[in-house]
């Protein structure tokens, strides 16, 4: 059976895929399954093995992403990819309209959410086999019980098994002196990141504690911020521009992780890498960390889960407001205690 799925984007939403991959292969061992994904987070999907062919579809966020795409030829020569095989099921696990028009390019029967469990009404129609999915569910449940439905076999009632291949990330050249923490301080989303003064706290107290602190970053912003973090002190590693596999690489040799919502602190969840995740803007019920040693400390502010990508509130002098309530010493408390309990 040959099965694409569909989920473009973004790296946290990736990762929490992947377990309804690893239900589907067991499933079915036989399953061989390609996925169309936003060429920008093309790795997550490739560390599955029951992955056997990734199609990289250029990135869309914007409209002059699509116009650059298509006066390039790179958008055509992604549609003549996902053409060039007929598969027996193709299955959205996006649910809005991009992930459905992306979905009709392929041919095959068109699987996904009916009308009242799909992010974007509308997109049900891309489909000729559609199911109901609850909405108030975390990501990761919610495709789990979409494949299952899709594919034909019982919702499992385990906890999510990502099926990550660790053999399948690089070797990464970059000397850490050990043991190390990672602290993933940056995300989209200003609304999400923890203040940088704060960061700076909680790295003096893992240094002091005999640790050395590794900072990623995405973008030249993410970079600044990094910086600032580790500004004279010793043992406080900014990464050079890594992928994604790279930095999941570095992710998994560390002792444990700090971060806000982001996908890195998915991947270290689904590593089973010892974790605190803060949260203020965005609620974890839907799209928390989840896993074995992951902690969640949620901001108890009055506007806390606002789901806005910049803090509105102009009462305080740091922001975001709601996270500026978590205090360093409670995150160094947090992450102690699920070091110690994995």
């Amino acid at each position: 059976m040959r099965v694409l799925i569909v989920r473009l984007s973004s790296m946290g939403d990736l990762v929490h895929a992947l377990p309804a991959v690893t239900d589907a292969a067991s499933a079915h061992p036989t399953i061989q399954f390609d996925w169309a994904v936003d060429e920008t987070f093309s790795d997550v999907p490739s560390w599955h093995p029951a992955v056997h062919r990734i199609i990289r579809c250029p990135p869309r966020r914007k409209i002059g992403d699509f116009v650059q795409s298509w006066i390039s030829g790179r958008f055509a020569e992604f549609s003549r990819q996902i053409q060039e095989t007929r598969y027996d099921l193709i299955i959205d696990l996006q649910g809005d309209f991009k992930g459905a028009i992306v979905s009709r390019l392929a041919n095959g029967v068109h699987a996904g959410y009916d009308a009242k469990s799909v992010r974007e009404w509308g997109a049900q129609f891309a489909y000729q086999n559609q199911y109901f999915v609850a909405r108030k569910q975390h990501a990761i449940a919610r495709m789990r019980q979409l494949m299952a439905q899709a594919i034909s076999y019982p919702i499992p009632n385990s906890d999510p098994n990502y099926g990550m291949d660790c053999a399948r990330l690089p070797k990464v050249s970059f000397s850490i002196a050990a043991p190390y923490l990672v602290f993933i301080h940056s995300t989209s989303w200003e609304s999400k990141c923890w203040p940088g003064s704060y960061w700076r706290v909680l790295t003096q107290m893992a240094i002091h504690a005999g640790f050395s602190v590794v900072l990623p970053w995405g973008s030249p912003k993410e970079r600044e911020r990094a910086e600032f973090i580790a500004n004279e002190q010793d043992r406080a590693f900014v990464l050079p521009n890594f992928s994604i596999s790279e930095k999941a690489a570095i992710i998994a040799n560390a002792k444990g992780t700090v971060g806000c919502d982001t996908g890195l602190s998915h991947i270290a969840a689904a590593l089973r890498i010892p974790s605190v995740a803060l949260y203020g803007a965005t609620d974890p019920a839907w799209v928390g960390t989840v896993g074995k040693n992951q902690k969640q400390i949620v901001s108890g502010f009055e506007c806390v889960f606002c789901h806005q990508r910049k803090c509105r509130y102009t009462k305080t002098a740091l922001t975001p407001a709601c996270l500026t309530e978590i205090t360093p010493e409670q995150v160094w408390d947090a992450l102690q205690a699920v070091m110690q309990a994995g």
